[in-house]
């Protein structure tokens, strides 16, 4: 027995020693990234209104008993910037030197233009037997971007961009008055502004 006491402790500090090497070493980490410009397109787009986002979605799959064996759980902290505004690719404007009027519009209606949203996972549980797969990650990603989406919709965001537009346009009859020029803004409806 005191024959084997060397080897189990020469064995121990081996193992000690692996441990805290291979433990405080850094790992060799090798990342590798191939970016394609798939599309290119030219846009004419007027954003008026940003807005800021930040909401708290909780993701839970619940299987009933022995929730410790199949029960998910994720909790995300979505942010997103949303820009409201305008495509303008579509918008007439014509000038008529001899009255010297600029004729503009009508103007579309504001829209969604881009919306970047991050996640930050919080407090990720999950069952013995269940694991969240990549598709499950993908589907909470585009249900958090779905969010930020209609908040985006349904808020104030749309009426600040038409309002933002005016001004806009405001500031597009004092420059044009400046060099005696006049802007006349036709409306959605046919009638002249």
């Amino acid at each position: 027995m005191f024959r084997s006491l060397p080897l189990l402790i020469a064995l121990a500090l081996g193992v000690l020693l692996g441990y805290l090497l291979f433990r405080c070493r850094p790992a060799d980490v090798k990342e590798e990234a191939t970016v394609l410009l798939e599309q290119m397109q030219s846009v004419a787009k007027l954003i008026t209104v940003e807005g800021q986002f930040s909401e708290i979605y909780d993701y839970n799959a619940y299987q009933g008993y022995f929730t410790w064996l199949y029960d998910k759980k994720m909790l995300v902290r979505v942010q997103g910037k949303v820009s409201v505004g305008y495509d303008l690719k579509d918008l007439k404007m014509e000038a008529d030197p001899t009255t010297r009027t600029i004729y503009i519009g009508p103007l579309p209606t504001p829209q969604i233009l881009s919306l970047d949203h991050t996640l930050d996972y919080y407090d990720i549980k999950q069952g013995f037997f269940t694991q969240f797969s990549t598709a499950e990650y993908n589907q909470i990603n585009e249900k958090a971007k779905e969010l930020i989406r209609q908040k985006a919709q349904n808020g104030p965001l749309l009426a600040a961009a038409e309002a933002q537009a005016g001004e806009i346009v405001n500031m597009m009859r004092f420059m044009a008055e400046g060099s005696g020029w006049q802007v006349v803004l036709r409306e959605r409806n046919g009638v002249l502004q």
